[in-house]
């Protein structure tokens, strides 16, 4: 019979993407069938599913520390924020459209039904079901339509584990006053918790875990010391983005507000000769880069319009100049262009946009999204690598000519004639070893030879025996219940 528990936090970003990696492959490695679900995600860092649609990179993450193929139903849905106030909607892997959050918030009640399919489907003979909440229930002004956190768990029939961030400071106010804060019902779904991100000698706060049981009557599953590794796992949120020192090999990156598929950056930080450096607003671009790396963007108009604003457009003209080199990936890619053309006004309002002008190409923005995985090889070395594309959006020009990529017998991307920026749509071709050491090779000596896909997995056993350590995997399993009638799946 299928168990299920749901892992809510007290707050955004208390770590409970991780939490769930670490369980899955903790408990793939008792023995168990284990699958991750995510009702409602909000992330523009998204993974293609072999099933041919996109999820949250994080449910991507959490099959692979499963043993899984990434599928749709992982995720059933999951919101790019545009704009401050919009986001892409995705259901179950397809685009339906943009909405503000006033009109989502109308939508979400007909959504509850796509979810609970999904959620039976992914739970279709397994042994457990680790689902992910979002945000913190702890906001119950959401909590009428919710599908993120209690709402969820009131429709599955699942008990919650309720995790706190000792890190940010005030962990027993974020655990009793979500608590107090709850109505009777949703306080009764929280069975255990568990503290995260502590660092020093976890016995320091027995006294703390005594206050918590005491005034909320949650059983203590434990303290979870700070994984010092845990940045060398893919990260899905735009917090987690930070500058990693290494070696001599500089790789600067300007932090676009709208930043998509930012795992692009995580081999390159993997690598101990390579620095990669993140540039916030305000910052210039520094003079002493190897290579400039633009990356993908949700609102590539918005975004390029930002460069201009901090006048990274100067800098990069002048990096270019100096004999610098520039990569554009998907929406740094069309920014790289002569000319953005959006007559449908996907991305707001209809017009042509002025690219930055150091690729000769033009994209036009279209409103079928390209959702693959590619084969590909890198020209100038031979090596193979894989990749996936997932934007909107043709991009045609003279520097098209001048393909740097091989797909199905075809050159894809786009160079300048000394070759010295380069574009394409394929995110994730840095995660290939071979293409990696090619292309910063040009930049420098990389020294002894870096696995990163063997990296990502030694982590999540890291991560895996870290939680064996700290937390009670039992007493967690013990609370974990047997799926409701409105949670298993339906048989035909």
């Amino acid at each position: 019979m299928t168990k299920a528990i749901m892992i809510q936090g007290a707050g955004s970003n208390v770590g409970k993407s991780v939490l769930v990696a670490g369980l899955a492959r903790a408990y793939l490695r008792r023995g168990l069938s284990v699958a991750p679900f995510k009702p409602q995600n909000m992330s523009n860092n998204a993974a293609v599913t072999a099933d041919g649609g996109e999820i949250g990179r994080a449910q991507a993450l959490q099959a692979r520390a499963a043993g899984l193929a990434p599928l749709v139903d992982m995720n059933p849905v999951l919101l790019k924020p545009e704009t401050d106030v919009g986001a892409q909607v995705v259901v179950q892997g397809r685009r339906v459209g943009t909405m503000r959050a006033r009109d989502y918030g109308a939508m979400k009640a007909e959504l509850i039904g796509p979810v609970m399919e999904s959620y039976g489907r992914i739970a279709d003979g397994r042994d457990l079901v680790l689902i992910e909440g979002a945000g913190s229930p702890a906001e119950i002004n959401l909590r009428a339509g919710d599908i993120a956190n209690m709402g969820f768990a009131e429709a599955a029939g699942c008990p919650v584990l309720l995790i706190g961030d000792i890190d940010r400071g005030g962990v027993i106010a974020q655990l009793v006053g979500t608590s107090a804060v709850l109505d009777e019902a949703d306080r009764q779904r929280i069975k255990g918790f568990a503290i995260n991100k502590f660092r020093g000698d976890p016995r320091l706060f027995d006294d703390g875990l005594h206050a918590i049981v005491e005034r909320t009557g949650w059983a203590s599953a434990g303290v979870v010391p700070w994984f010092a590794d845990a940045w060398r796992l893919p990260a899905e949120d735009v917090l987690d983005i930070a500058s990693r020192p290494g070696g001599s090999i500089k790789v600067v990156v300007p932090q676009l507000g709208r930043i998509a598929n930012f795992d692009d950056l995580d081999p390159l930080s993997a690598e101990p000769e390579v620095s990669v450096e993140i540039i916030g607003p305000g910052r210039p671009l520094p003079g002493d880069a190897d290579l400039v790396l633009i990356p993908g963007s949700k609102a590539t108009i918005a975004d390029l319009e930002a460069v201009r604003r901090e006048g990274w457009d100067v800098d990069l003209a002048a990096h270019v100049r100096r004999g610098g080199h520039v990569l554009g990936l998907c929406g740094g890619y069309q920014m790289l262009g002569r000319e953005i053309v959006d007559a449908g006004g996907i991305e707001g309002r209809p017009g042509r946009y002025e690219g930055l002008g150091l690729l000769d190409v033009v994209t036009e923005m279209t409103p079928e999204k390209r959702l693959i995985e590619a084969d590909a090889v890198h020209l100038p070395s031979g090596e193979a690598l894989r990749g996936y594309e997932i934007h909107i959006g043709r991009t045609e020009g003279p520097d098209c000519t001048r393909g740097w990529l091989d797909v199905d017998g075809r050159p894809v991307g786009a160079a300048s004639a000394d070759g010295r920026i380069q574009g394409c749509y394929l995110h994730g071709l840095f995660a290939s070893d071979g293409f990696r050491r090619a292309y910063l090779g040009a930049f420098g000596d990389l020294g002894p030879e870096t696995a990163f896909d063997d990296g990502v997995e030694a982590t999540l056993d890291a991560l895996a025996d870290h939680l064996e350590a700290h937390l009670d995997l039992d007493l967690i399993l013990r609370l974990a219940a047997p799926m409701s009638d409105r949670g298993s799946p339906k048989r035909g």
